[in-house]
């Protein structure tokens, strides 16, 4: 049976939606419920199927094979009304022209009209949508207050008549086309100087998660890795050629090529320019690179820059110590986070997880290894930055020490010093020293009056951190203390930076939050901030992980998973051992029920012939034990063998009582003794042909001489537990060999053995993944 065939011809007029819906990605559209069923109405399926054949071995009468014809005749049913994937649509302005490809993202709009995502209204030409009104330009919200801003610049229409109102809202024409899938795209960019770090991975992700499609000639927008940081380019050439391209389920080869000579010559000189301080340079900040625990590692940084350095390995059950050292009061920071699923931005200011904004000389990160934030963490990322000034020494590069290393966590918890107290500081001095009251220094008491003197004409105390200090010195002059807190400083910019990262709000560019400080907002920005990124364990790309950060949904709270992967994970795929077409995120738990089916089932019944190497009712690729008669082997027989074994004992007819059954096994057995198989690879201990190969004798036995020797064997012949030997073919000898070996490991049963070499006709490595998935362990 081949794939359906899906035609679409349909088209329509709607009027642009009133208001505006910016939060539509990329060249998303909204129709309405309307314009659905007119799609499905539209829809021409053709199914090109061929008759199957009926199983040979299919027995209408048994119980098994009917089940399995009905299966498989409903499978093979004719494809049902539907629509082509992905549904992509051309859009047209009568008004000027101009056309543009778009994707659905759903049927929600109001009847009659369409809503534009930002890039298609641009695309089209059309206008940001006003919406329409009868009253004046001065609307009052009942409280005598304009309810809108209103510029007082323009003239102010009283008369109650508005142009605008006048004005049919503009009309695109939708129309459904099929676009082929993209192999090629070639990109220009609209300015010089563009040399992102990784193209692939920021375009991939800004296709998947805004784009169904690309048209030539339009503007494609492209957001950096900063919020504040966007690409355009030209989109200039396709393939295959023509007016658009599906980016949906396809490789597309990317090309970014200069708009023109001049502007490549622009782009290599500023790249010229960034290259003379860049890392590694002598003027530049130091490389980075992975941290050793054994060893301290020294850089240097640029104002404002970051140097990204990683740990990639470390004993989980030490606590971590990080230590940054600088030189002469240099002002750096220092910035650690996990990299984990759940944390994949490198530490920055405004996004860390463990920040040290101190103004000591030495900066100290502990970590704990029952830190929540470990889980599951590869790495540890470490960031050092030169916190910007203004001065003069801003070029200058700024040098540190940066050290690593691991305490056992009993020394970590209690490294803690206890700090000395006034009595026993008091007992480090002799009896004839005082204490002064102004510098807190301890004098002798026969010069106390002399230092007083001079101490209180020179030095004072500050009052409230208890500080001493020259009355005519710069430090007494920039001597601060925070309002709001007990942080203080001796310099100006030590204000600022206090004042900068802890009383300057911020407003988080992906949702309403706005956090009253520096490392609030960096807590943010690394826990239920939409914009925080992840790999999604469905897509396998780093993308944010979306969602309200205040009304999380019920469902993401109880699954644990983000808002992109509840939607990423709403994909369906197959099962790759049920074959069931299961959500990806509730796979896991699918799973899981494997195992509890798994560890419940029973031993399938295998042949009691000990050289045959099958089950006795047939067993399939998927687990399936009894495969063989829901094919039309029937239940099995009285022997207790396989239906191939039973095979040259088989007549039809009437033994109600066994005997001739008897007979013939009598005579089979005979027959194997006497005369032999012939088979060369045959190893049945009762065959001539074996045991002359194994040196038991080449002479043939007479049936005085073979019957003591099958008496035995027709003495249990009953008892189906019993073994029988029978010669067989040769793959199935030797799917029992394999069997016997993989029974050997002490793992699964014997008998789950042989099913597995069964299902996977004796290929040694599927029959092992068999097992993994079907058969319970010892």
């Amino acid at each position: 049976m081949t794939m359906p065939e899906i035609s679409l011809a349909w088209s329509a007029v709607f009027k642009v939606a009133a208001r505006s819906n910016k939060t539509l990605p990329g060249d998303k559209i909204l129709l309405p419920q309307s314009a659905l069923e007119q799609l499905l109405a539209a829809s021409t399926v053709t199914v090109t199927s061929t008759t199957r054949p009926l199983n040979a071995t299919f027995d209408p009468f048994n119980p098994y094979s009917l089940a399995a014809a009905r299966a498989q005749q409903s499978e093979w049913r004719d494809t049902q009304q539907q629509l082509p994937h992905p549904l992509t649509f051309r859009l047209v302005n009568s008004k000027n022209g101009n056309v543009v490809h778009a994707g659905i993202r759903e049927f929600s709009a109001e009847e009659g009209e369409v809503e534009l995502s930002p890039f298609l209204l641009e695309a089209l030409g059309v206008e940001e949508p006003k919406p329409r009104s009868k009253r004046s330009s001065i609307h009052s919200n009942g409280t005598g207050s304009p309810s809108a801003p209103v510029d007082l610049t323009q003239p102010i229409d009283l008369t109650g008549d508005d142009d605008d109102d006048d004005e049919e809202p503009p009309q695109i024409t939708v129309h459904a086309k099929q676009l082929p899938k993209g192999a090629y795209v070639r990109l220009r960019p609209l300015e010089a100087g563009y040399n992102p770090e990784d193209w692939k991975s920021l375009l991939e992700r800004h296709l998947r998660e805004n784009f169904t499609t690309l048209t030539s000639g339009e503007i494609l927008t492209v957001r950096g890795s900063s919020k504040s940081e966007e690409f355009r380019f030209l989109i200039d050439k396709l393939a295959p050629e023509g007016d658009g391209i599906c980016v949906v389920d396809t490789d597309l080869e990317v090309d970014i090529e200069a708009l023109n000579e001049e502007q490549a010559r622009e782009t290599l000189k500023q790249i010229a320019a960034k290259a003379q301080k860049a890392p590694g340079t002598a003027e530049g900040s130091s490389v980075g690179g992975d941290l050793s625990i054994w060893k301290v590692t020294t850089g240097q940084v640029l104002n404002g820059d970051y140097v990204d350095y990683r740990l990639p390995s470390w004993d989980r059950t030490q606590v971590i110590d990080i230590e940054l050292a600088t030189e002469d009061g240099e002002d750096v920071q220092l910035f650690v986070s996990p990299f984990s699923p759940r944390q994949r931005a490198r530490p920055r200011e405004d996004e860390h997880v463990f920040g040290d904004f101190s103004n000591d000389d030495s900066k100290k990160i502990v970590i704990q290894p029952t830190n929540v934030e470990l889980e599951n963490a590869e790495a540890l990322l470490v960031s050092v930055r030169a916190h910007p000034v203004g001065d003069g020494q801003a070029s200058v590069p700024r040098k540190f020490s940066l050290r690593v290393q691991l305490i056992p966590k009993e020394a970590g918890a209690g490294s803690a010093k206890n700090p000395v107290s006034l009595d026993e500081d008091t007992e480090m001095h002799s009896p004839d020293e005082e204490q002064c009251k102004n510098c807190q220094k301890w004098i002798p008491k026969r010069t106390m009056m002399l230092h007083e003197n001079f101490c209180l004409r020179n030095n004072i105390l500050c009052p409230h951190c208890s500080n001493v200090f020259q009355k005519k010195s710069r430090e007494w002059e920039d001597h601060w203390h925070c309002p709001y807190d007990f942080a203080h400083g001796n310099t100006t910019s030590s204000k600022l930076k206090h004042d900068e990262i802890t009383h300057q709000s911020r407003p988080c560019p992906n949702c309403p939050y706005e956090a009253s400080n520096l490392r609030d907002f960096a807590t943010h920005r690394t826990s239920i901030c939409p914009g925080k990124i992840i790999l999604c364990q469905f897509c396998h790309l780093e993308v944010p992980q979306e969602g309200d950060p205040f009304d999380p949904s019920p469902e993401a709270l109880i699954s644990g998973l983000t808002a992109h992967e509840l939607a990423d994970g709403a994909r369906t795929t197959d099962c790759h051992l049920c074959s069931k077409i299961i959500r990806l995120r509730d796979m896991a738990t699918h799973l899981r029920h494997h195992d509890l089916e798994k560890a419940s089932r029973s031993k399938p019944a295998i042949c009691r012939n000990v050289n045959c190497g099958r089950t006795l009712h047939g067993v399939g690729k998927n687990g399936g034990i009894g495969a063989g008669s829901r094919m039309g082997q029937g239940p099995g027989n009285d022997l207790g063998i396989c239906s191939i074994c039973f095979g040259p004992l088989y007549v039809s007819i009437f033994d109600p009582e066994g005997k001739a059954l008897k007979r013939r096994v009598e005579r089979r057995y005979l027959g194997q003794l006497i005369k032999g198989c012939g088979n060369a690879w045959c190893t049945n201990e009762f065959c001539k042909t074996a045991r002359a190969k194994a040196g038991k004798g080449n002479e043939s036995l007479s049936a005085q001489e073979a019957l003591p020797m099958v008496r035995p064997l027709m003495a249990i012949y009953e008892d189906r537990s019993a073994a029988m030997y029978f010669c067989v073919d040769d793959s199935s000898q030797k799917r029992r060999k394999l069997a016997e070996m993989l029974a050997a490991e002490s793992i699964f049963d014997f008998e789950w053995c042989v099913a597995a070499c069964e299902a996977e006709a004796g290929r040694l490595d599927d029959a092992r993944k068999w097992l993994e998935n079907w058969a319970p362990k010892r």
